[in-house]
């Protein structure tokens, strides 16, 4: 009996020894580290460049698989508009993708083999090189393999590949022109049809538009009225920029926006139908270039207008219906007649059908090839898009100072403006709001003998104080005022100064620079923010120091942002102070090596004011400094004192997104907290908390994310109440790491 004893323990000291060395010793989880050319913060602008509104273009889908020839194109179209790739010898590409009608068919829902009605809208072709998935709900990932789904389909066309190639090789014209296409004797091939009629959809490039045209110099490009209408579309209250980014205008990106399905329509899943852990419903952001030519809209076509289109998301698009899970960007605004009006004519001014395909008089099966059309959407277009034409000089522009007189207003200055100039406003209440998109520009306010600096004012009822777009753009010594969506926005540009300004009561944000590179941001003054005072997003390379917030939702934000140094500021009485945080659903897909110190935050106990629906919204009043899901951020050296929830939280992303909202890294990890003053945090804790965790305290750590360590001898309390120091050995740290989240996990 003693033996078998005896060799029971032993069994069981093994096994427990084999469990202790695995706990030690094998990888922690970690989320997936994404190459560089993934992470998608940045500026994307091209240097030099007259705008910042010049981006550079992704890089052409095109394979080394399948690289274009004039041969290629050519036979590509021919078979783009030959129905011969039909079962029926009665449908063509160019059926549901006329060139006419913006490379759709005009229909809700298109129509398809023997008369089949379909379940979706005919997406546009236009840029189509530029796409990284295909289809509403992505179900390609390259254009050879969406060309494959409506050939084959039985509901869309019903080609057998067996059966096209036999039809095809039976045409002397068509063999000679595969055989010179792709240079062989056997070059009758479906696969070489996919290929064909890939490289000619790549050559229907639309980037000569109106907009391009302004963009790149020409400021009569654009009507007044289109003109307002880019700067509602880039306005923090519409946020239409988030998912249609310039050039492509779309992200590529699925989303949530709650479109209604039509009567009598089975519910389509979207994106969800091609991978299970997708949103309900989530559809493709589509491009806007030549968008007014291609009514109507939606993945269903449910809205016959581009209003009608605008008119859903003022509403919040889906949101109030109760559709669950949208877009975090899609959350409703209010535009006057005027406003609207502008910003369907700027989508007009996306219109450019300089690349437009010529129809084939005949193809080689010699079957019907499909008819012109007319689109009486052409001729709105070419009223809507009564610009300018002329061309910028590129000769040297010698730099000079234009100044802002009383009676003047400031636009009408900025609107003489060229590169390398100073625009100088003198003192004065200037209710007006102010676009600058060319570079290399200047603007400075000159204070009154009291050292008062000139005030932008909105009155309460102005989107935005200043949009600028151009790179090398500095902003300083001005007052603004009473706007509802933002104060100071500078949108995808490179090297930006903002200094010297107070921001008071601007909506969202108070300066706001997004999908920007190299921004410095000090001397701030911002307050009555219902976000952030100082935000920057999607950017990389930012620095945010001696400013001062209060009374805010966030003082200081750095949302999916790269590289971001954050020191010498002070934050106080907001709702949090300041916030680092990864954010799902949004181009940029990472938010690490973050640097904050030396700053002050106390008292931020704030009321949390934000709109409802945001994400914002949620965040508990009384936190000092919150990383959500960041990674490679290191706190020291700050003052954190007073706030009643907590000093310093650092949580996951499941805090308050569900699993299948989350498409970034959910943990925050590698961070590095170490050498701060906590003093008087965790008092009183804001009910979400206490349920939790039963009370605040100076430290929280939801026990989420490797290898965040923490040296902070100044902490009083923390959960959990022993923290891994930088010098734990990784093996005793693995094993701290699994125990604390077993704990947390029987916890629930």
């Amino acid at each position: 009996m003693k033996i078998w004893m005896k060799r029971i323990f032993s069994t069981l000291g093994i096994l427990l020894l084999i469990g202790i060395l695995y706990a030690a010793f094998a990888p922690l989880p970690q989320d997936e580290v994404l190459p560089q050319e993934k992470w998608g913060a940045g500026s994307s602008s091209v240097e030099p460049a007259y705008s910042g509104l010049q981006r550079e273009f992704p890089a052409s889908n095109e394979t080394d698989a399948n690289l274009s020839t004039p041969e290629k194109v050519e036979l590509g179209r021919l078979l783009f508009f030959d129905p011969i790739l039909s079962q029926n010898n009665d449908l063509s590409c160019a059926s549901c993708h006329n060139p006419d009608l913006g490379f759709t068919d005009g229909m809700q829902q298109s129509i398809g083999a023997n008369k089949t009605a379909l379940n979706r809208n005919a997406m546009s072709l236009w840029n189509v090189l530029y796409n990284t998935n295909f289809f509403w709900d992505g179900r390609a990932s390259t254009l050879e393999e969406q060309i494959n789904t409506p050939i084959t389909h039985a509901d869309e066309m019903a080609g057998l590949p067996s059966e096209i190639e036999s039809e095809l090789k039976a045409i002397p014209a068509y063999t000679a022109l595969f055989e010179k296409a792709f240079g062989s004797e056997d070059a009758v091939t479906y696969e070489n049809v996919q290929n064909a009629i890939a490289s000619f959809e790549r050559t229907l490039i639309s980037n000569n538009s109106p907009f391009d045209r302004y963009a790149a110099g020409d400021v009569n490009a654009l009507t007044p009225a289109q003109r307002r209408g880019l700067a509602t579309f880039r306005s923090a209250g519409t946020r239409c920029f988030e998912c249609h980014a310039a050039p492509t205008f779309s992200d590529d990106s699925f989303s949530v926006t709650g479109v209604p399905d039509l009567p009598g329509q089975v519910h389509d899943t979207g994106r969800m139908e091609i991978e299970s852990t997708s949103l309900d419903g989530a559809f493709k952001a589509p491009t806007l270039r030549n968008i007014a030519l291609t009514a109507p809209y939606m993945h269903n076509g449910a809205f016959a207008t581009l209003e009608e289109v605008v008119d859903f998301y003022a509403k919040g698009g889906g949101r109030d219906d109760g559709v669950e899970n949208m877009d975090i960007h899609v959350l409703g605004f209010e535009l006057t007649d005027q406003e609207k009006s502008d910003l369907v004519a700027f989508m007009y001014a996306l219109t450019d059908e300089t690349n437009i395909p010529e129809f084939p008089v005949s193809v080689p099966s010699e079957l019907p090839v499909v008819e012109h059309v007319d689109n009486p959407t052409r001729e709105v277009v070419s009223q809507m898009n009564a610009g300018g034409t002329e061309s910028v000089s590129t000769s040297t522009h010698e730099a000079v100072t234009l100044r802002v007189e009383a009676g003047q207003t400031i636009q009408s200055v900025v609107d003489k403006a060229l590169p390398g100039d100073t625009i100088e406003v003198s003192y004065g209440i200037y209710k007006e709001h102010v676009i600058i998109d060319i570079s290399d520009v200047k603007f400075f306010g000159i204070p009154n003998d009291k050292g008062e600096w000139p005030i932008i004012e909105g009155e309460g009822t102005g989107a935005d104080g200043v949009i600028a777009s151009g790179n090398n753009f500095e902003m300083g010594f001005f007052q603004v005022k009473n706007f509802t969506s933002n104060g100071v926005l500078v949108e995808g540009s490179k090297n930006i100064y903002l200094h010297d300004m107070y921001i008071e009561n601007t909506g969202v944000y108070g300066v706001y620079p997004v999908r920007c590179t190299d921004v410095l941001i000090e001397r701030i003054e911002g307050t009555l923010m219902n976000d952030a005072a100082i935000y920057a997003g999607k950017s990389e390379n930012v620095v945010i120091r001696d400013t001062l917030t209060y009374g805010n939702v966030i003082g200081i934000e750095l949302e999916n942002t790269v590289n971001g140094e954050v020191y010498n500021n002070v934050a106080h009485d907001n709702t949090i102070g300041i916030f680092i945080d990864l954010l799902p659903q949004l181009p940029s897909k990472v938010s690490m090596y973050t640097k904050v110190y030396n700053n002050l935050t106390e008292n931020n106990n704030g009321e949390n004011f934000g709109k409802p629906g945001t994400a914002v919204a949620l965040i508990p009043p009384g936190t000092g400094m919150l990383i959500l899901a960041a990674d490679h951020v290191e706190v020291y050296g700050n003052t954190i004192r007073g706030n009643k929830t907590g000093g310093l939280a650092i949580f996951n992303l499941t805090i308050g997104f569900s699993e299948e909202e989350i498409d970034v890294g959910p943990n925050p990890e590698h961070n590095y907290a170490h050498d701060n003053i906590y003093e008087n945090n965790g008092y009183d804790a804001d009910p979400f908390v206490k349920d939790m965790l039963g009370q605040g305290f100076d430290i929280i750590w939801d026990g989420s994310g490797v290898n965040n360590r923490f040296d902070e001898p100044n902490a009083s309390t923390s959960f959990p109440p022993a923290l891994p120091s930088k010098n734990l050995p990784g093996p005793l740290y693995n094993l701290y790491w699994r125990a604390l989240n077993f704990v947390v996990g029987l916890v629930g």
